[in-house]
C-alpha cells in the first residue's frame, strides 16, 4: 500500500484545517448556529467555508436528494449496506492512513472507485453529519472525520486514475451551483466523475449569474449542469435555463438540472426546460452521454 506523506497530499490540507479548528469552537450545533447568525464569528466562518467548499461538495453529491440517496437502478452494488454501515463511523476513531487500509481492502477485491465514493464515502460523510445534527458528536470530531474522508478520496483519485469511456471523443462540460446557492453540495464532486469518465469539465461554486452567462458565451460546451440545493421558483430556474441557451456559443448545448430540490420534484425538469436529471452522479452522466451523443448525431445530419 501506498504511504501517506505528512508532507503531501494529507500534510498541507490537515495544517491548515488544524490550524482553523484551534479557534474557540461551538460544541453544540444549536449554539454554533445561533451565535454564528448573531455575531457573525470568522471562525465559524472560516469553518463552513472549509465544510462547504472543500469537504462537503466531493462527498455528498450521491446524497443531495431526498430519501437515502439509493444508487441508480441501472447500477449493481458493489458494497454491502453492512460494510457501508460499519465504515461509516471510521472516520471518527481512525486517522487517514488506517482509512485508506480499509479503502486498499475494498479496491482488492475489485470494487470499482466510483463504488468507493458513491457507496462508502459519501454515506460516511452523511452520516457523520446527521451524527452532528443530532448533537451526538463533537462539531470538532466531525470536522475531522470529514477531513480524513476528504484525504483518503484525494489519494485514492491519485493512486487510481480516471477510466475514460470510449465515444465521441473529448467532450465538455461546465458544471455550476444555481447562483444565489450558499450551498455547493454535488457541484465539485459532479464535475469530478465526469472527469474522471474523461470529460474535460469545469466547476463554478457560488458563482453569480453574471459569470455564468459569460463563461457560457465564451466556449463552446456540450453540456452544462445546474446543482439546486435550496427551494427555488421554477419560473427563477426556467428563466436562467432560457438565458443559458440564448447565450451559449453551442446552439445545441445539453442542459441538466440535480439537487435535492429536482430529487424531491422530478417534474420540474420539464417545467424549467432543462432536457434531463439524474438520482447520483454515475445517473447523470449516464444520462449526459446519452443528450451529448445524440446532439452530435443531430448535428452531422444537419451537416
Amino acid at each position: 500500500m501506498a504511504q501517506m506523506k505528512s508532507a503531501g497530499v494529507f500534510g498541507a490540507s490537515s495544517a491548515a484545517l488544524r490550524k482553523v479548528i484551534t479557534n474557540p469552537l461551538y460544541r453544540d450545533r444549536r449554539k454554533e448556529k445561533s451565535d454564528a447568525a448573531a455575531a457573525g464569528s470568522r471562525s465559524g466562518d472560516a469553518i463552513n467555508t472549509i465544510i462547504e467548499g472543500e469537504i462537503i461538495p466531493r462527498l455528498m453529491m450521491a446524497h443531495s436528494g431526498g430519501g437515502e440517496g439509493s444508487p441508480s437502478e441501472d447500477r449493481p452494488r458493489e458494497i454491502e449496506p453492512a460494510d457501508a454501515a460499519r465504515f461509516a463511523i471510521l472516520p471518527l476513531e481512525l486517522e487517514a492512513d488506517a482509512l485508506l487500509e480499509e479503502i486498499d481492502r475494498f479496491l482488492g477485491k475489485g470494487v470499482s472507485v466510483d463504488a468507493i465514493y458513491l457507496d462508502l464515502l459519501a454515506p460516511s460523510a452523511r452520516t457523520l453529519g446527521d451524527m452532528w445534527d443530532r448533537d451526538e458528536c463533537d462539531f470538532i470530531d466531525v470536522t475531522m472525520g470529514l477531513w480524513r474522508l476528504q484525504e483518503v478520496m484525494r489519494e485514492v483519485a491519485m493512486r487510481v486514475p480516471g477510466d475514460p469511456t470510449p465515444g465521441l471523443g473529448r467532450k465538455v462540460a461546465l458544471f455550476s451551483a444555481m447562483p444565489g446557492d450558499v450551498h455547493s453540495f454535488g457541484t465539485l464532486m459532479i464535475e469530478e466523475v465526469f472527469a474522471r469518465a474523461g470529460w474535460e469539465s469545469e466547476a463554478l461554486v457560488k458563482p453569480e449569474r453574471r459569470e455564468l452567462l459569460d463563461r457560457l458565451s465564451r466556449r463552446r460546451y456540450d453540456l452544462v449542469g445546474l446543482t439546486i440545493a435550496r427551494d427555488c421558483p421554477s419560473s427563477a430556474l426556467a428563466n436562467l435555463i432560457k438565458a443559458m441557451r440564448s447565450v451559449s456559443a453551442n446552439p445545441q448545448i445539453a442542459v441538466l438540472v440535480g439537487g435535492r430540490v429536482i430529487n424531491e420534484n422530478p417534474a420540474m425538469v420539464a417545467e424549467v426546460g432543462a432536457d434531463g436529471t439524474g438520482i447520483d452522479a454515475r445517473a447523470a452522466l449516464a444520462t449526459a452521454e446519452k443528450l451529448v451523443h445524440s446532439a452530435h448525431a443531430d448535428t452531422q445530419e444537419i451537416s
